[in-house]
């Protein structure tokens, strides 16, 4: 048993633990149940629940959501086309989402699987400075996909 202030009163009946709670207007609670013998505190029970939400909520505000976006590419794709695509990778990776680089095939594309890794490592190639490669190119049917993460020293800023 522990009291209000946390020093141990010892093991003693339910009833009297029971009865000195009462006294203090406070709440038995069983802290730990599995212990031999059981161990009981007095606490004020709602307090306690408020604060631990209160503490999860804060750490609830702390954490980060990280996205995944997704930019999508053709494997004949132009120059300027290709430069606007990779700015926007760009932009997701500074403000720290996780960038999925998609080069979809139609037809007989499909043969020229070659071209689409090519353009997968050119857009790695382009911001290595911000993001590094999570998942490599790999082929899904029809379409060849690459994982990009910011770096850690980006999420840090």
């Amino acid at each position: 048993m522990i009291d209000v202030n946390g020093k141990q009163l010892g093991i003693m009946p339910t009833r009297e633990a029971l009865r000195i709670s009462r006294d203090h207007e406070l709440d038995l609670v069983v802290v730990a149940p599995n212990a031999k013998p059981p161990v009981c505190r007095i606490m004020d029970y709602d307090k306690y629940k408020y604060e631990q939400s209160k503490r999860e909520k804060e750490a609830r505000k702390k954490q980060k959501v990280i996205t995944v976006k997704e930019v999508r590419l053709r494997p004949n794709i132009e120059e300027h086309d290709l430069n606007v695509k990779m700015r926007n990778a760009m932009r997701f990776l500074t403000s720290g989402d996780k960038v999925k680089v998609t080069v979809r095939f139609r037809g007989r594309q499909i043969a020229y699987k070659d071209a689409g890794r090519e353009l997968l490592a050119e857009i790695a190639e382009g911001v290595k400075e911000l993001g590094v490669i999570e998942k490599g190119a790999r082929v899904e049917g029809r379409q060849m996909t690459m994982v990009l993460a910011p770096r850690q020293e980006q999420l840090e800023k």
